[in-house]
C-alpha cells in the first residue's frame, strides 16, 4: 500500500469533480495535501496542463504518480483506504454502479451542472448574468435523467443510501449542486427514490464537512 502521506490533491474549489474527490477522501479516511489551481484562469491553467493534458481538475499525484479522471481517483482512493471495497461484490450491482458512472459523466454533468448549476446559481452569485437559455435547455433535459436515476434507485441494486460507493460519491455532490437552483430541487422532490438517496448523502458529516463555498458562504 502506497502512504498516505504522499497524496496530493489539486482541484479547483468549486469544482464539483473536486469535491466528490475531497469528500472521497475524507468518507475513506485518507489524508492528502491540497493544492489549488484554477482552471479558468490563464495563468494556472497553464501550470494544470504540466499535470493533465486537458488543464482539468483534479489530478492526484502520489509520489512520482499522476492520475487524472475522478471515477479513476475513485478507484484509486478506494484501492489504498483500508475497510471494505466500495465496488459492490454481486456482478449485477456492479454493472450497474459503472452504468451510474457512465450516466453521470454523460448525461447528468452537462445540463444538471454546466448548464442548470452554473447559470442559474453559479453566475449570479458571482454577479455575472448567466446564461438563460442555457440554463432552459439543461432543465428540460433534466427530466429525463433524473427518471433514470429514480429508477436505478428504485431496483436496489445501487443508490441505495447506504455506505457511499463510487457512483454515490460522483453522483451526490452533482445532484447537490442541481439542487442549489430551486427548479432543481423540484424536479430531485419529485422522484422518491433519487429523493430519498440523496437525503441519506446529504446526512454523512464527510459530505458536509466537505462542502464547497459556494454552497456554504453567504451570497456578496
Amino acid at each position: 500500500m502506497t502512504a498516505q502521506s504522499s497524496l496530493t490533491l489539486t482541484g479547483f474549489h468549486d469544482s464539483v469533480y473536486t469535491w466528490a474527490v475531497r469528500w472521497a477522501l475524507a468518507e475513506m479516511g485518507l489524508a492528502a495535501r491540497y493544492d489549488e489551481l484554477n482552471p479558468f484562469d490563464d495563468t494556472q491553467a497553464a501550470g494544470l496542463r504540466g499535470l493533465h493534458p486537458f488543464g482539468q481538475v483534479p489530478v492526484l499525484r502520489d509520489g512520482d504518480f499522476v492520475l487524472y479522471e475522478t471515477a479513476a481517483i475513485l478507484r484509486y482512493l478506494d484501492r489504498l483506504a483500508p475497510g471494505p471495497d466500495r465496488i459492490p461484490a454481486a456482478p449485477r450491482a456492479e454493472a450497474r454502479m459503472w452504468q451510474v458512472i457512465s450516466i453521470i459523466n454523460g448525461q447528468v454533468y452537462g445540463p444538471l451542472v454546466r448548464q442548470v448549476f452554473s447559470n442559474g446559481y453559479y453566475l449570479p452569485r458571482m454577479e455575472q448574468a448567466g446564461d438563460t437559455d442555457a440554463l432552459g435547455d439543461g432543465l428540460a433535459a433534466a427530466p429525463r435523467v433524473l427518471d433514470a436515476l429514480d429508477a436505478i434507485a428504485q431496483e436496489g441494486l445501487v443508490l441505495t443510501g447506504q455506505s457511499p460507493n463510487l457512483a454515490d460519491l460522483m453522483l451526490a455532490p452533482m445532484l447537490c449542486y442541481f439542487g442549489a437552483v430551486d427548479a432543481g430541487a423540484r424536479l430531485i422532490a419529485r422522484r422518491p427514490a433519487l429523493a430519498a438517496w440523496l437525503a441519506q448523502m446529504q446526512a454523512r458529516p464527510a459530505l458536509a464537512e466537505t462542502r464547497p463555498p459556494c454552497l456554504t458562504e453567504a451570497s456578496p
